[in-house]
Formats: C-alpha cells, sequence, structure tokens
C-alpha cells in the first residue's frame, strides 16, 4: 500500500477512532484510575474500594442477584425460544406466532418495566398477574363474603377467639334468637341475599336470624331488629356449641334464617371464624421474596421473541434429511427432537445463551422500574448498585470499581462468543 493510500485509509478511519477513544476507551480508562481513589477524589484508597465488593451487604446482594440472573434468565428465555422455533414449524400460522412472540423487542425496557409494574401490581382489581392468580385460587377455595362483618351496639354477641363470635347467653329450643352483625357494605353482600326475615319460634328447634343489622339514614331503623330493607346474611354457617364440642350446625337460608335441632338446647351459638376470613389477596410479586424471580419473568417475556428468532434461523439449515431419516429408522418425536434437532443446534443456542448472558449482566432498567423502593435492596443487582453508589450515596470510587468489576465479568463472556462465532465462519 502506498503513502497516500495509507494516509487515505487513515483519514476514513480517524473519525471511528475518535468516538472509539471518547466513547469507549477514555470512559473505561478514567474509571479505572478512579476506582482507585476515595469518594473525595483526592486521596488515593488502593485496592479498599475493590474491597467493598465484597463486604458491602447491598454489593453482595447484588452480586448474588447478578448470579441468579445469569444462570436462569438466559436459560429460561433459550429454552422457550428453542420450544416456540420449532413448535411454530408445523404450525399453519406459524409466522404470525412468531410476530406476536417478536412483538415485545419492540418496547423499550422503559415501557416494558412500567407495563409489568402494573402486571404485578398487589391488588387483584390492578394486576393481571394476582387477578389471574386470585381467580384460580377462588375456584377451589371460595372466600368468605362477611370479611369485615361483626358485631353492633348492644350486641348478643361476643367475640370467641381466633375472629369467631358466640353468643353470650345458652339458647333453648323452642326459643328464636337474633344474630345482628354490621360492617358489610350492602353491595358487598352476597348476591343470593334477601330481605331478612323475623325468626319464628318451632317446638324442639333453635330458630333465629342473622343479618345486617343496618338502615341507610340517620334514626331509621331498630337496634336489635329486623327492618324492611336490611338483608340476610346468606350462606353464614352457625355452630350449636356446648362444652367446647360442636353438637349442631347449620348455614342460614338467603333471608338468613336458620334452624337448629334439639341437641343445640343449653348450647352457645358460634359464628366461626371462616365467616369472616379476608378474601384472598393473591401473591406478594413485588415482595422480598418473590421480586427477582418476577422480573426475570419480565425479562423472559421481552427476550424469548429474540431467541426465537435467531434459533429458528438456524434450524432452517438443518438438513430435513437427517429429520427423515430418524424418523424412518422408528424414533419418535421426542428422540429426534433430543438426538438430532437439539445437537445440530447446539452453536447456536450457544451463542443465544452468551449473548443473552452478556445482557443480563448488564440488567438495569427492569430492576429499577419494577421494584418498588421497599423492595429495590432485596432486587438489587450490581448495574443498579452502581448507579445507587454514584448518584444517591455519593461514593463515586465504589461505583467506579462496580463498573470496572461489571467489564471483567463481561469481557471472557464477550471474548468466548467471539471466538465461536469465528469458528462457526471458518466452517
Amino acid at each position: 500500500m502506498t503513502g497516500t493510500r495509507r494516509a487515505v485509509a487513515v483519514l476514513f478511519l480517524l473519525p471511528a477512532f475518535v468516538l472509539l477513544g471518547a466513547l469507549v476507551v477514555y470512559p473505561i480508562g478514567y474509571s479505572v484510575v478512579r476506582s482507585f481513589y476515595d469518594q473525595s477524589g483526592d486521596g488515593f484508597a488502593g485496592f479498599d474500594n475493590y474491597r467493598a465488593l465484597f463486604t458491602d451487604d447491598g454489593i453482595r446482594t447484588a452480586l448474588k442477584n447478578n448470579i441468579i440472573w445469569v444462570v436462569f434468565a438466559p436459560a429460561v428465555a433459550t429454552a422457550l425460544g428453542l420450544v416456540f422455533a420449532v413448535l411454530t414449524e408445523r404450525v399453519r400460522w406459524g409466522t404470525a406466532f412468531k410476530l406476536v412472540v417478536f412483538m415485545p423487542m419492540a418496547i423499550s425496557m422503559l415501557a416494558a418495566g412500567i407495563i409489568f409494574r402494573l402486571v404485578y401490581d398487589q391488588d387483584p382489581e390492578k394486576g393481571v398477574a394476582n387477578a389471574v392468580w386470585v381467580g384460580v385460587h377462588d375456584t377451589f377455595a371460595q372466600a368468605s363474603a362477611f370479611p369485615k362483618a361483626h358485631p353492633g351496639r348492644q350486641s348478643p354477641l361476643e367475640a370467641a377467639g381466633g375472629g369467631a363470635f358466640i353468643t353470650k347467653e345458652p339458647v333453648r329450643a323452642g326459643e328464636t334468637v337474633v344474630l345482628p352483625l354490621v360492617g358489610v357494605a350492602p353491595d358487598q353482600l352476597p348476591d343470593a341475599a334477601e330481605p331478612a326475615a323475623a325468626p319464628r319460634a318451632e317446638s324442639g328447634s333453635v330458630t333465629g336470624t342473622t343479618w345486617q343489622d343496618f338502615t341507610r339514614g340517620k334514626g331509621v331503623g331498630t337496634l336489635g331488629g329486623v327492618d324492611g330493607g336490611e338483608l340476610g346474611y346468606a350462606g353464614m354457617k352457625i355452630e350449636a356449641v356446648k362444652d367446647g364440642t360442636v353438637v349442631a350446625s347449620t348455614t342460614a337460608g338467603d333471608d338468613g334464617t336458620f334452624t337448629l335441632p334439639a341437641a343445640a338446647d343449653g348450647a352457645r351459638l358460634r359464628l366461626p371464624a371462616d365467616n369472616f376470613k379476608e378474601p384472598y389477596n393473591g401473591l406478594d410479586w413485588l415482595g422480598p421474596s418473590l421480586v427477582t424471580p418476577a422480573i426475570i419473568g419480565s425479562y423472559v417475556w421481552m427476550w424469548a421473541g429474540f431467541a426465537m428468532v435467531l434459533i429458528a434461523a438456524g434450524l432452517a439449515g438443518v438438513p430435513r434429511e437427517l429429520l427423515e431419516a430418524a424418523r424412518v429408522d422408528g424414533a419418535n418425536e421426542w428422540q429426534v427432537f433430543r438426538r438430532v434437532t437439539v445437537p445440530m443446534l447446539a452453536p447456536v443456542l450457544a451463542v443465544v445463551t452468551v449473548t443473552l448472558m452478556i445482557n443480563v449482566l448488564k440488567i438495569f432498567d427492569l430492576v429499577f422500574i419494577i421494584a418498588p423502593g421497599s423492595a429495590q435492596d432485596d432486587a438489587n443487582v450490581l448495574a443498579l448498585e452502581l448507579y445507587r453508589k454514584g448518584f444517591s450515596e455519593d461514593q463515586p470510587g465504589i461505583a467506579s470499581a462496580i463498573s470496572v468489576f461489571l467489564l471483567l465479568l463481561v469481557i471472557p463472556v464477550m471474548w468466548f462468543n467471539v471466538r465461536r462465532l469465528r469458528r462457526e465462519v471458518r466452517r
């Protein structure tokens, strides 16, 4: 190459070298130097900042969570991408399905974080995850209709412990009993509830009514008496208890009336705690124990489509003759998938997994946005801890040490990925 041509080449490359130096080389070099100084930037701290990486509780939690991210997030996203890529080959609308699965990649991390902050909301009326979870739970375990019910003034009931209520005096056969309660909003009563009916005495039985002893309006209605417009506690469970033993039990009708046999004579009537238990409110997805798996779930939702597209491209290059030969030899679909498809896709799977590992080592946006302030310490990762040390806690030396540590973690993974890509090119 002549001197003129070399000069022209250098001129063309110069802008790239300037940008590379300004945006990559200089920041890395400055961070390395800054990591050896204290927070004032004047005193040399030696390796104290790096020592803090393994002694500071917040950084140790972040490091532990990063390990969880690196182990599980790429593996789950790659596995789902593999399943989607293989199955969509046999689906008529496979292209449309791939488009839908890949669509989250078009959403920014910020937008995805806001979406999943709402998805994981504790309130089932707002959070989709808990709405589904509560719906499934309530299918098998019906929630109480009277979680806020309690005795009012001058009530014949008293607390029995554990959330139950019991009559103050024993009941007698042939007499009527009233069990007034308050505290349930009219629109929260069971749909089957009807206007309460006053109890009628029956010889040899204990009869009574349990109802919402409240009528809207000041001075309206009789305390402890069944008034028009007041609704019965449909489905309320009532137990007759003697010496701590349940001798009879029943359930109130739609109008709140109930009847107990003669065995209830001399017993005290108890409304068991099951009547008043709080409704199931789902899981605390963003609580200390579940916040990291929940955020990993949102990451998988975004990146499974990326894995699927790359694996599908690799799958298109797998010789169909090998698959057909395996089927002719008697292999079932699972054996073809496990012994032929997966080994043939091993290079692609490795590239996808390693690429996602590099990505999750730097994860920040989703954790910062999805984890509430009360759970950020539990969901902490190295990139978030770097931000907190550098901008919230004014410890730039430790923040620089974290950034250098992250770089050291990423370099081996990047080196492995580059080597594998070069090996594939040579083939």
